[in-house]
């Protein structure tokens, strides 16, 4: 089979592979679209290396149809041969077929594409993690998501909204803002414009402080934020573009008994996966099936042109997600 490769200088070519072998557990998944995440430009520049036994080619998640299955996926699982299924994976999406665990399967919700199915997996699993796991989110609390055009805060918005959430988001200009308002984000703070810590302040102020935020930036104004938060507040850490270092008033951490957690969905062990899929499934999968949650899609591009989707994805161009279609 083909699959998307690194070359030396960090270019990108459509190249020869050896078939996936599947296991005993695990079944064989025809790929009809891949999905882009910012771990995939990290792991290109070699800063996020696949976990141990996962192909060494980049993609995270996929939606599909199943031409093979083990023993064990068999027998305890309900997934057939033909079956239309999206995954979640430790790496090797960028591909024409994948070996998965009969676990980490989905079906393909009713009324999406296989192409929006590919946009669920690890954005949603993600989302969800860190929205009710994580944050213990509740009806009527408040949220900050940063980074609101990103393909996360795509998936994040609709979510916490469709479970009576009061969402405030940050974008970097007044065209981002306008493009993402079908995402319905109750306050959006342009950074250019505003400082996010004064914006927390006054929502303070006004009895709408946050209950818990989900931060993709991290560097010096997440420190500073941190001293209007609701008292028992969590501040949930899955990245840190903008900076890994800031200064932070410990006196004020203990009086607001604030928690400052990090984050990350892959470096979870396949059993904690299994349980947030089968979560998602049973709680998020009504609610995209009726159209309340919806992967935006920001552009689609065939696997060859791999390369110019992560330029989108480089560029910040995006809201919401991109995805590559293998077939």
């Amino acid at each position: 089979m083909k699959a998307i490769l690194v070359n030396d200088d960090k270019s990108l070519r459509w190249d020869n592979v050896p078939d996936p072998q599947i296991k005993s557990e695990e079944v064989l998944v025809e790929i009809h679209a891949a999905a882009l995440n910012r771990a995939d430009l990290m792991q290109r520049e070699g800063d996020y290396p696949p976990p141990p036994g996962c192909p060494e080619w980049m993609g995270l998640e996929i939606a599909g149809v199943i031409v093979e299955m083990g023993e064990e996926a068999k027998a305890k699982s309900n997934w057939k041969i033909g079956d239309k299924v999206c995954a979640l994976l430790g790496g090797g999406g960028y591909a024409e077929y994948a070996a998965v665990r009969y676990d980490m399967l989905m079906p393909v919700p009713a009324n999406c594409s296989m192409v929006e199915a590919a946009a669920i997996p690890e954005a949603f699993a993600t989302a969800y993690l860190n929205l009710f796991i994580e944050g213990n989110i509740q009806p009527g609390n408040t949220l900050l998501v940063h980074a609101g055009t990103s393909g996360l805060a795509s998936v994040v918005i609709p979510m916490a909204k469709a479970f009576g959430v009061r969402v405030i988001t940050t974008v970097r200009s007044d065209e981002k803002a306008d493009s993402i308002r079908h995402l319905h984000a109750d306050v959006v703070v342009n950074t250019a414009k505003e400082n996010i810590a004064d914006v927390l302040k006054q929502q303070l102020e006004e009895g709408h402080s946050v209950d818990v935020a989900i931060d993709c930036l991290g560097g010096e104004i997440m420190g500073k934020c941190l001293h209007y938060l609701t008292h028992g507040a969590r501040w949930i850490m899955i990245a840190a573009l903008a900076g890994t270092k800031t200064e932070i008033d410990l006196k004020n951490i203990y009086v607001r008994n604030v928690r400052i957690i990090g984050s990350t969905l892959r470096a979870r062990t396949p059993a904690v996966k299994a349980q947030i899929l089968a979560s998602l499934v049973r709680d998020v999968f009504p609610k995209i099936e009726s159209g309340d949650v919806k992967p935006t899609i920001h552009a689609v591009l065939p696997i060859r042109e791999a390369a110019a989707a992560h330029d989108i994805l480089y560029k910040g161009q995006n809201v919401g997600k991109v995805v590559l279609t293998v077939r």
